[in-house]
């Protein structure tokens, strides 16, 4: 598997298009965080067509504009933003590596962003339900583990030999990752707005070390990193 930020940016817009979808499905939310939703599905996709990501990623931005268009409709907003996701996912697994990766990278990253995007809409609307926020939780956790997984069965470890702190570096923001976000979902066990602050500012942190722990695996599935 050959390293390429085209690839990770696609796998992280069709996480953030399925999980995204899924939220206005439910509709507890209004038109504003669709609106939110699909600007993050282009804010990922374009720049990785513009990368070489090829022309499913501009597909999934044409679709998100569609998807905003019909916002007013939420089921047909969600079909759309799902639509968005499907294409990526199908253009990931042609082009950009192992299968499994592509769909357990969507999961982690899509779930954690998600995550946190769903968190900080409490301050638009404060009396939106927690359950969604406690979902999203186990879907990012679920996404990190199996991604975890996916990518030390692929190859990512045993690393090689002068690759020890990538290798350990991609483990422990792996395990860190889980760690957050389900301290995130704990977070929203507590009464008060407090409890939506605290889950929020978690998946913050649960971004970064997403982002590392994705990076890292799949370099190291690309081959020697440092050694």
């Amino acid at each position: 598997m050959e390293f390429a930020p085209s690839a990770l940016l696609s796998t992280w817009a069709a996480g953030v298009a399925a999980l995204g979808g899924l939220v206005v499905w439910w509709r507890i939310v209004g038109p504003g965080f669709t609106m939110l939703a699909c600007g993050s599905v282009a804010l990922f996709a374009a720049p990785a067509a513009l990368a070489g990501a090829g022309p499913g990623a501009w597909v999934a931005v044409a679709v998100s504009v569609v998807a905003v268009a019909v916002r007013s409709r939420p089921g047909l907003s969600a079909i759309a933003l799902w639509g968005a996701g499907a294409v990526l996912v199908v253009a990931g697994m042609l082009d950009d590596g192992p299968e499994v990766a592509v769909v357990t990278g969507a999961a982690f990253l899509g779930g954690v962003t998600m995550l946190m995007l769903l968190g900080h809409w409490y301050l638009v609307d404060p009396r939106l339900p927690r359950w969604a926020l406690k979902a999203l939780g186990v879907a990012a956790a679920c996404g990190a583990v199996a991604d975890a997984v996916a990518v030390s069965l692929l190859g990512a470890v045993p690393w090689a030999p002068g690759d020890e702190p990538v290798g350990f570096g991609f483990l422990l923001l792996a395990a860190a990752s889980v760690v957050l976000v389900v301290a995130a979902r704990a977070a929203l066990g507590e009464t008060g707005y407090s409890g939506v602050m605290a889950a929020t500012g978690l998946s913050y942190l649960a971004m970064l070390t997403a982002t590392g722990a994705a990076v890292l695996g799949r370099l190291l599935l690309d081959g020697p990193v440092l050694g």
